[in-house]
């Protein structure tokens, strides 16, 4: 992708992720022992599930286009026919399969079953700090770049739709809110980033601060 050395946003941006993102994912992502610091309980306490052993390995792809005039973020609409979250924005991703070597491999797995993304349009460039859903999914982040040229073809049965969002909206504080709303009886704070008509908010606005803050707020 010769369009990173052209583009001074992009060839920021992967400046700032080769030092900012982990290598590998975090060694005890996925031991029930460990509490990630990032997740739903930052801002409500009562939504990080107590036993750790019961949490759900995850992994999502964070695709940024490599778009030659402003890069973009890769976003989903979630079919509005799920059982669990339907209609909510999301990064192509889902639990671990034990055929899964690891979170990237079932990073771009999902990618492709969900929106058709082939993995030689991928380019991996690190990994987030694992995030803790309410639900109980404990979910790595893979980052990577994807090429513009990319074909996509969302499954509806998974994916309403598949839209960019700018980079630089995302990761701009001002565009980070703090909303509420009553859940289990109790009100439930998160983030929210919301951009035309697309809500995006809950984990997916979670780990995009945990992006924000590992690679700009430095």
């Amino acid at each position: 992708m010769n369009m990173i050395f052209e583009n001074p946003t992009l060839a920021d941006f992967v400046g700032r992720a080769k030092t900012g993102l982990h290598i590998a994912p975090v060694p005890q992502s996925f031991d029930p022992d460990y509490l990630p610091p990032h997740g739903d309980h930052q801002l409500a306490e009562n939504l990080a599930p107590a036993d750790g052993n019961l949490h759900k390995p995850a992994a999502v792809l964070v695709p940024i286009i490599a778009h030659e005039t402003a890069p973009t973020m890769l976003l989903t609409r979630r079919s509005s026919q799920l059982r669990a979250h339907s209609g909510q924005i999301a990064f192509p991703g889902g639990r671990i399969d034990p055929d899964d070597r690891d979170p990237c491999a079932a990073a771009l797995r999902e990618a492709q079953e969900e929106v058709g993304l082939e993995a030689r349009y991928v380019t991996p460039l690190g990994y987030l700090d694992p995030y803790l859903t309410g639900t109980g999914y404990r979910i790595v982040p893979l980052v990577a770049l994807v090429d513009p040229a990319a074909p996509l073809l969302p499954d509806p049965a998974e994916v309403e739709a598949a839209f960019e969002v700018p980079l630089d909206f995302l990761m701009d504080e001002a565009n980070h809110q703090r909303h509420h709303r009553e859940f289990r009886g109790t009100l439930r704070h998160f983030y929210a980033m919301p951009y035309d008509d697309h809500y995006i908010w809950g984990a997916t606005a979670g780990i995009l601060r945990n992006l924000y803050e590992r690679l700009y707020a430095v």
